[in-house]
């Protein structure tokens, strides 16, 4: 129990700094990805806010 609450406190880390990476690391290479490397690359904040929505939920 207490590595999965650490890993997902890990990938909020990385989800602040590179928000596409922390969807690969907790999705893989699927669809989440790749909309979250378009919002990130539009603009910063929507894609933070959509990588943070998928490891959190």
């Amino acid at each position: 129990m207490a590595t999965n609450n650490t890993n997902t406190l890990l990938l909020v880390i990385i989800a602040i700094l590179i928000p596409p990476l922390a969807v690969f690391l907790a999705k893989g290479l699927k669809q989440e990805f790749w909309i979250s490397l378009i919002l990130t690359i539009i603009f910063f904040v929507p894609g933070l806010i959509y990588s943070l929505y998928i490891i959190l939920k």
